[in-house]
């Protein structure tokens, strides 16, 4: 078997692994699929396994930023993983995984996610469970009323947002994730969002502060996207979805578990709420560390000692330091031919993928994913890393 660059040759063959795996598309999710994935191949971010001359397996790499507390990390989504029917077993999806970190790590990516068919596979290669894409269900007429006698956007301008906006947007969405100190939520890049811009099914709205992508669905509301930098943005944007309660009597919504809106409600006794997993996994610790921010407040010197058999360049005994805002991770020396690391928080790099991205050492500790150090260093590291990590996009 040999994993090589996918081709526009390719694509058709990649689609049919693609049916295989996921079901059919629509005519016209055919051509958007060959949209987004056409520019990514000159760039080799779609890996393809072949048997001779077949595909028999396929793994993309998607270009994101997400955020960590509030600062911007290169991220490698990677989606599209499949393999045909009749080769599985083959270990071919563990291949193209590994394949996919080493990607991942050529294209500068510090950390990579995605959201898994099945778990043990993408464990193996040192992904772990890390934050929630969570979607709630709330009354259209709660909605509409967010915004107040003064009508649906309340005095905050709205505007129809197209393709032309792409730019604009992702400076955006940039600016109000790190204002909220955000983990998780990432953006895809401009040629992706003006691709899905296009979408005539979408109703897109811009304010200065926020945007809202959203659709009719079975005669109600879903809401892709809904992001508000302050309180009267936020109730323009949910109002105007709202402001369909005459006909679609619910809105469906991926939001941040701390959504505001969540407590500008008038009524909320109980949520109705569905969650997806995803799994997280450090590509380059030290850049990943170094790119990260961290509470201000918080000042960390503690020794670590990382497992990594497939990224050998993360394992070893390390040092975090924390300070200001910023972290970083530099080599501690064995002294006198003895390990140096004795007293040292011992992780596998899934465990600390997961510690980066906010999971507690309490529950790291007794999945086996942590041991060693100490309750005050598991306390420092709780102090630094702690987060809800949320995602608002399925990739």
């Amino acid at each position: 078997m040999e994993i090589r660059h996918i081709t526009s040759e390719d694509l058709d063959a990649v689609l049919d692994n693609r049916r295989r795996a996921f079901g059919p598309l629509s005519g016209g999710g055919a051509e958007t699929w060959r949209k987004l994935v056409s520019p990514m191949l000159p760039e080799g971010r779609y890996l393809g396994a072949f048997d001779g001359p077949r595909l028999v397996g396929t793994a993309r790499i998607n270009p994101y930023v997400q955020w960590w507390h509030g600062r911007p990390l290169s991220m490698g989504g990677v989606a599209g993983v499949t393999v045909a029917p009749e080769d599985r077993g083959r270990g071919v999806g563990r291949a193209l995984t590994h394949a996919a970190i080493e990607r991942c790590a050529e294209l500068g990516h510090a950390v990579s996610a995605l959201y898994p068919a099945t778990t043990p596979v993408y464990r193996s290669a040192g992904y772990e469970h890390a934050g929630v894409l969570q979607r709630i269900t709330v009354p259209a007429e709660a909605l509409r009323t967010l915004g107040g006698p003064g009508g649906a956007a309340g005095g905050v301008k709205l505007r129809r947002m197209g393709p032309a906006d792409a730019a604009e947007l992702v400076a955006l969405i940039g600016r109000v994730h790190a204002a909220a100190r955000a983990s998780g939520p990432l953006c895809f890049d401009e040629r992706t969002w003006r691709l899905w811009l296009e979408d005539d099914d979408d109703f897109c709205y811009l304010a200065e502060d926020g945007f809202v992508v959203y659709r009719w669905s079975d005669g109600d509301i879903e809401v892709d996207n809904l992001l508000a930098g302050s309180e009267a943005t936020a109730r323009a944007l949910w109002s105007m979805v709202g402001s369909a309660s005459t006909v679609a009597k619910s809105v469906k919504a991926f939001v941040d578990p701390a959504d505001p809106m969540l407590w500008m409600l008038r009524e909320r006794s109980k949520d109705e709420v569905s969650q997806t997993r995803w799994m997280f996994r450090l590509i380059d610790l030290p850049a990943a560390v170094e790119g990260r921010g961290f509470p201000a407040g918080v000042r960390v010197e503690t020794p670590l000692e990382v497992t990594d058999s497939p990224r050998p360049g993360n394992a070893g005994a390390w040092l975090l330091r924390v300070d200001g805002g910023a972290g970083s991770v530099t080599r501690r020396e064995a002294a006198r031919g003895e390990s140096a690391d004795g007293d040292a928080t011992r992780l596998t790099i899934g465990g600390m993928s997961a510690l980066f991205g906010g999971v507690p050492t309490a529950t790291l500790r007794r999945a086996g994913l942590l041991s060693g150090g100490s309750a005050d260093a598991d306390d420092a590291l709780d102090a630094a890393f702690g987060c809800a990590a949320y995602m608002i996009d399925y990739f």
